[in-house]
């Protein structure tokens, strides 16, 4: 009798936790991906970008941010309505197909970092191009990254981004510094 309430208690919990554990992710981000904000920075760049037909590593991707965490193209829109926030997955599910169609490698040009306690506000200047030998970008910006650490890691919060245009040219104190 007690091998048998013993075995019941343990399908019990193994119930209980089944549910978690099958919310897990089978992968995720690289325990070097959030070791530091250049990591965590790095990272964020290294798994978007790829050739034409490449599979990106979205768990990676997702790994990376903190629950609730939001991108936000806060570029003008055409219709004139407001910017949308997306959650890490609405990205994905955005730009998925179009990285498969065509490449897309985007890599940091210029970095301005302050920072409090466990937070960090890093502007981190942009190109973008096709191919990552093509000579000239097909776009510029800058990426306003919000980290926090917390638990032992940096997970990002925010990343919000605007395009250069004619009307908004990248200002050249956040082209200073620029990274090879």
């Amino acid at each position: 009798m007690r091998s048998v309430m013993a075995f019941s208690s343990v399908l019990l919990v193994a119930g209980w936790m089944a549910p978690a554990a099958l919310a897990q992710p089978a992968t995720g981000p690289r325990a070097a991906d959030t070791s530091s904000p250049d990591a965590i920075v790095a990272a964020l760049y290294d798994v978007i970008s790829g050739p034409a037909g490449q599979a990106r590593d979205w768990d990676r991707f997702r790994g990376l941010f903190a629950p609730g965490a939001r991108l936000v193209p806060a570029a003008p829109r055409k219709d004139g309505s407001a910017p949308v926030a997306l959650s890490p997955d609405d990205y994905v599910t955005r730009t998925g197909d179009a990285f498969m169609k065509a490449g897309f490698f985007e890599r940091e040009v210029s970095r301005k970092v302050d920072g409090f306690g466990t937070i960090l506000h890093v502007f981190s200047t942009y190109e973008s191009k096709r191919a990552a030998a093509d000579e000239k970008p097909f776009a510029r910006g800058i990426n306003s990254i919000q980290l926090m650490q917390h638990g032992g890691r940096w997970w990002i919060v925010t990343v919000m981004w605007d395009q250069e245009r004619s009307d908004n040219p990248i200002p050249a104190k956040y082209l200073e510094g620029r990274r090879p």
